[in-house]
């Protein structure tokens, strides 16, 4: 990957409010906005390379300018991460490999389960982002909630993927069998990272601790945040397919 070059502003002029409280909750939220930049990048990638191959010209034309505003979210995740004192190469590079064996073991052999793949598979590492975000400080929070709230793509696979399924038994059948595929490798990802990256646990934790401070309700531990957040993600996994009337 070519170097980024992104201008850092002076630390001193930064707005306290715009900063964590401490050295250690800024660690954090510098990898998860790393995983967040890295993720977007991956998808400009890969909307690029759909561009190419897409079967009408509405869609490729549709997905080069996707490609185009995910570059556009990936700078912006990448300031924030100069804005908190790192340097946004390195927090790319920690995750360059997150997800060459879940590629590697989800090889789409139809356009249909390149359209579920990014839907499904790449929305479980969407999901889990949004959660973890929770636990930042409301700037880089706010920040990453935008960045991942842009659904236009996930649109354009829903509408086409119910078109092609609508009259096709046998095509509905073979998706949902690649979601649960998709969904089991996705969640390993997820394991992954968790057992990998300890700042991502903290994160839920601290969600967690915040969410139970307004509800009154007992929170988690890191130690504990596995068991509740794959729970939350097969459920959000069971609601994208349940769009596309598969069964998940």
């Amino acid at each position: 990957m070519r170097r980024m070059t992104t201008t850092r502003p002076d630390a001193a002029t930064q707005p306290s409010a715009d900063r964590p409280a401490g050295a250690g909750e800024s660690a954090d939220a510098v990898v998860l906005l790393g995983l967040v930049a890295h993720l977007e990048h991956t998808a400009f990638v890969r909307l690029a390379s759909d561009s190419a191959i897409a079967p009408t010209i509405d869609q490729r034309l549709a997905l080069s300018r996707f490609a185009a505003a995910a570059v556009e979210r990936r700078d912006r995740v990448l300031g924030r991460i100069v804005e908190l004192g790192a340097e946004p190469e390195a927090a790319l590079r920690q995750f360059e490999d997150v997800l060459t064996d879940f590629d590697a073991r989800t090889e789409p052999s139809t356009w249909w389960e390149r359209l579920l793949k990014a839907y499904v598979g790449y929305g479980v590492a969407d999901d889990f982002c949004r959660l973890a975000a929770e636990g930042l400080d409301e700037r880089s929070r706010a920040l990453v909630l935008e960045v991942l709230d842009e659904t236009s793509h996930a649109d354009l696979a829903v509408t086409e993927l119910d078109a092609a399924g609508a009259d096709d038994g046998v095509l509905t059948s073979r998706l949902a069998l690649w979601g649960r595929r998709l969904v089991g490798e996705a969640l390993g990802v997820v394991q992954g990272l968790l057992t990998q990256r300890p700042a991502l646990g903290r994160l839920l934790a601290r969600s967690d601790a915040r969410a139970s401070a307004e509800t009154g309700t007992p929170g988690t531990t890191p130690a504990n945040a596995p068991a509740k957040v794959f729970g939350e993600l097969t459920a959000q996994h069971t609601r994208r397919m349940s769009r596309l009337g598969l069964t998940p």
